[in-house]
């Protein structure tokens, strides 16, 4: 499945968004402490929900509109669900966006 410049440009169109996206870059840098490996695992919602400081539901759809645009990927551990980026299809989205400017 190839990465479609414009969704990604529509989920990185917010600033919350974009700082998620960011501060996963380097979880371990800007998340507390977690049972898991973030660098392996990913970050768990409350995690991120309370770094950025909004309810549950707009992270979780600031989240799945990351994923829609195949930006980050998510996994299910236990009742939590960790996000991580997906840097394969971010470069993919960035090596697309350099050969349209």
């Amino acid at each position: 499945m190839s990465i479609d410049v414009s969704e990604a440009l529509k989920a990185l169109d917010n600033p919350t968004r974009l700082a998620i996206l960011g501060w996963l870059k380097n979880p371990s840098q800007h998340f507390r402490s977690q049972e898991l490996d973030a660098d392996q695992y990913g970050v768990c919602v409350s995690v991120i929900q309370e770094r950025a400081g909004l309810s549950q539901s707009t992270v979780s759809l600031y989240l799945s509109s990351l994923q829609r645009a195949q930006l980050v990927t998510s996994q299910r551990i236990g009742p939590w669900t960790y996000y991580k980026r997906h840097e394969q299809n971010i470069a993919a989205f960035l090596e697309k966006l350099h050969s349209l400017v």
